[in-house]
């Protein structure tokens, strides 16, 4: 069995971050992963994770991608 899969959003919760958190859930799903979706809104993960334009999308503790709401199939190639 694999290790579930942590998601985080971070960015200050906005339209762009709420679609981004639903694209995210929707590839995992897709997926059959084993995750969790965590929003981060605090600025302490902006600075953890460098991240310089929100919304941002971090796998497992590592900066994905930061600026955009990638569809669901962008969202399904950087978790596969």
């Amino acid at each position: 069995m694999t290790a579930s899969k942590r998601i985080e959003i971070v960015g200050p919760g906005c339209t762009k971050c709420q679609a981004l958190a639903q694209h995210a859930e929707q590839a995992a799903q897709e997926l059959g992963l084993d995750y969790q979706v965590v929003k981060r809104t605090d600025s302490a993960a902006w600075e953890v994770y460098g991240v310089m334009m929100t919304p941002a999308l971090v796998v497992d503790g590592q900066l994905k991608s930061q600026g955009q709401v990638l569809s669901v199939e962008k969202v399904k190639k950087l978790l596969a």
